[in-house]
């Protein structure tokens, strides 16, 4: 059978509206994965291979990055980007061909956003892990890897506090939020949130973004000639995931989304 174009899946897999999703969308999505993944449907749309599938993959990657992470220098930093982007990539593809075959599930939903929570968690505890130098001459400094800890459970507790929105609408018998009823009531919590948008910290704790500023750190370890730049990422970063987890709270129930 023919593979089909990119020209003709576009229209399929890409309708309007997936680039420019608010919050469901990943920069990195809307800047090069998109295409990227349009390429590699081609291959897949006329196999048997399932999108659900490919989310047990795209999960599968994600969780590599935690031992990636655990390999000293360099190296190990550019493995966990690139388990990660991997994990973007297959993010983007069993979407896509779910959409091509027309092959929707509620199991689909759920396990992409179990592989979310656990790609995040991953790449933190890995990260914190590395830091504590598992692998180094002296003595294990656990204290970075319980920091890391802390900052994969303020990563999961943010994206739970979004998505519990969702359970407790449904339980109460109401639509769906809306996107306008996300915007805080008060004028001064909706400045907050506007300023936080604008600096875009809170996005560190994300697994793309975390992956990217660990190899950053890495490249500076290595001109230091030790774990200085690592430690000092994993400390801020779990000051990031608790701070925003308290702030996203204090956004929702500032917010109409559980009116």
């Amino acid at each position: 059978m023919q593979k089909p174009s990119v020209a003709e899946l576009r229209p399929v897999v890409h309708p309007p509206g997936v680039k420019d999703r608010r919050s469901g969308e990943h920069w990195a999505g809307r800047l090069y994965m998109r295409e990227i993944s349009l390429r590699i449907d081609r291959h897949l749309v006329n196999t048997r291979v399932t999108p659900n599938q490919l989310t047990y993959l795209m999960t599968l990657f994600g969780v590599l990055a935690a031992p990636a992470l655990l390999v000293p220098g360099i190296p190990g930093a550019v493995l966990g980007v690139l388990m990660v982007q991997l994990y973007l990539l297959l993010d983007c593809v069993d979407g896509e061909i779910a959409r091509w075959k027309k092959q929707y599930s509620l199991a689909g939903v759920y396990l992409d956003r179990v592989g979310a929570y656990l790609c995040d968690a991953a790449v933190l505890v890995g990260f914190g892990l590395r830091a504590a130098d598992l692998w180094g001459s002296g003595r294990i400094d656990w204290l970075w890897a319980f920091l890391g800890t802390l900052a994969a459970l303020g990563a999961i507790l943010i994206k739970a506090e979004t998505d519990l929105v969702g359970v407790a609408r449904h339980q109460a018998g109401k639509p769906p939020v809306q996107e306008s009823a996300s915007e805080p009531r008060s004028s001064g919590m909706a400045l907050a949130r506007k300023a936080a948008a604008a600096l875009k910290f809170h996005r560190l704790v994300l697994g793309v973004e975390a992956s990217l500023l660990i190899l950053v750190l890495a490249v500076l370890d290595t001109v230091r000639g030790d774990l200085f730049f690592s430690r000092l990422g994993v400390a801020v970063l779990a000051g990031i995931a608790l701070l925003q987890t308290l702030l996203h709270l204090v956004s929702i129930l500032a917010s109409s989304r559980l009116k």
